[in-house]
């Protein structure tokens, strides 16, 4: 399935479903899909978002992006992993931070290249394709992705994009064809 995705982005040909998204609906979904797993681990899910945000995109692929970046957080990460969203500069900055140990930083030039992992004894048999999906999902949205370390321990790993707006609607020619 990563494969195919990748390659159809390759192509120039992954569909998109673009609808108006609340990012507080999204990243509360993607929250709940983890829920579970978070807490057999002794860990928990914060959902901070800035109000009034909307963007226009495919729900399921940023869910996809998204579950990518929790996934990360709690294999590698430790302690509470956040999904926020805030507006910046005419964009909605979507992020999954968590309170681990961080990035190498040799790693973070590489973190969005396909099969590239932080640390290959953790790999735990893992493709290395998580957040080169990441990546591939933005720019198919017309936005960006970023990886750093925050001070003084943990990571952040935001999606930004552009913001909708005010007038602008879902493109309704944008179906499984587009």
């Amino acid at each position: 399935e990563d494969l195919l995705v990748l390659a159809r982005l390759d192509e120039g040909r992954l569909p998109l479903q673009r609808a108006e998204i609340l990012p507080d609906e999204l990243l509360t979904t993607v929250a709940h899909r983890f829920g579970t797993r978070a807490r057999a681990e002794g860990r928990s899910l914060a959902v901070e978002a800035d109000p009034g945000l909307e963007v226009v995109g495919d729900r399921l692929r940023l869910e996809q992006a998204l579950g990518n970046l929790v996934d990360n957080a709690l294999l590698h990460g430790a302690g509470t992993v956040r999904l926020e969203a805030a507006g910046r500069d005419g964009l909605v900055e979507l992020r999954v931070a968590d309170e681990g140990p961080g990035f190498a930083p040799s790693f973070l030039p590489h973190a969005f290249d396909r099969f590239a992992r932080g640390d290959e004894a953790r790999g735990g048999g893992t493709s290395g394709l998580g957040l080169a999906i990441v990546r591939a999902i933005a720019d198919a949205h017309g936005g960006e992705v970023r990886a750093s370390n925050l001070a003084p321990h943990g990571a952040v790993v935001a999606i930004a994009l552009p913001r909708k707006a005010p007038g602008v609607e879902a493109d309704p020619a944008s179906g499984p064809d587009a």
